[in-house]
């Protein structure tokens, strides 16, 4: 990988400062001092310490992160909405899983995005899922193409203002047209599910009502201000509203379908590389519409 800056002042500074400033994160540095790759002074090998003082061309040289020989590349299919040569954008389908684990390590939105790389003969063979989507769950997912776009986004997914939209089918009638569930999660003892317990880490869910369904369910618009594991589920569980078909959090299967009624819809972030903002939508797919069909249909009995 190759990525190149120019430095237009005269100011006094390190290469390691002026980098700093573009993003480049400590662990791209430890890279850089294992010779895992180096860095240009208008086209000169100089070292994190040079020190420069007028206008220069800085170039920043990274090697191919190593593959890991444990995860095969698939041809599963793959929904690509957007890709250039930093980011990729899916649109996940249920019932597969983001990154390999040891209930699948052949098959996963990470095994076909490898599969996919090779395919376009790419170096870095290494995806990094940024906005993971639980098995069930179905929706737009950023991925970077490498370690470097990683470690740029990290500072906005660390101030949580990658945008993060879903819609959800909640069941019952909620009580306010808009509200901030603010509870701590964690895993709850003997489950793989989260529950709230003031022990547990910070956690913001936001929603909007969009469509009322009597006492039958609710159809919610939701944004996400923390990313934790199980999020949305656990916190509309804690309401008293589980998602509808939410086996793992007590949802009932109703209207047709077979997994946790939870899609993300839209993703918004600004590219570190060009500053622009990006912005993506996923349609909702067959189940869930078929289920809205179906609750609108009762609603005019």
């Amino acid at each position: 990988m190759k990525f190149t800056w120019q430095k237009e002042d005269n100011e006094t500074e390190t290469v390691k400062s002026f980098l700093s400033k573009k993003g480049v994160s400590h662990r791209m540095f430890r890279s850089i001092k294992h010779k895992q790759g180096k860095v240009l002074v208008n086209q000169r090998r100089k070292t994190l310490n040079f020190v420069l003082q007028a206008p220069s061309g800085i170039t920043l040289l990274l090697d191919p992160e190593k593959p890991d020989l444990a995860v095969p590349p698939s041809d599963g299919q793959l929904n690509v909405i957007y890709e250039d040569s930093n980011w990729l954008i899916v649109d996940k389908q249920a019932g597969l899983n983001s990154v390999p684990g040891p209930s699948d390590r052949s098959d996963t939105l990470v095994n076909r995005v490898k599969g996919h790389l090779i395919m376009q003969k790419a170096k870095d063979l290494v995806p990094h899922v940024l906005t993971r989507l639980d098995r069930f769950t179905s929706g737009v997912t950023l991925i970077a193409k490498h370690r470097f776009a990683q470690g740029l986004i990290n500072r906005q997914m660390e101030s949580h203002s990658v945008d993060k939209r879903y819609l959800a089918l909640v069941e019952g009638q909620l009580e306010f047209e808009h509200g901030l569930i603010d509870q701590p999660l964690r895993q709850a003892p003997n489950s793989y599910a989260q529950e709230v317990n003031s022990a547990g880490k910070q956690a913001q869910t936001e929603y909007w009502i969009k469509e009322n369904f009597g006492t039958a369910a609710t159809l919610v618009e939701v944004q996400l201000h923390t990313g934790r594991t199980h999020q949305i589920r656990a916190h509309f569980k804690y309401l008293g509203h589980p998602l509808l078909a939410d086996e793992l959090y007590g949802g009932k299967f109703v209207y047709g379908l077979q997994r946790q009624a939870l899609h993300a819809t839209d993703l918004s972030f600004i590219d570190p590389f060009t500053n622009k903002q990006m912005i993506f939508h996923s349609q909702i797919p067959a189940d869930l519409v078929a289920a809205l069909q179906q609750l609108r249909s009762l609603g005019q009995e």
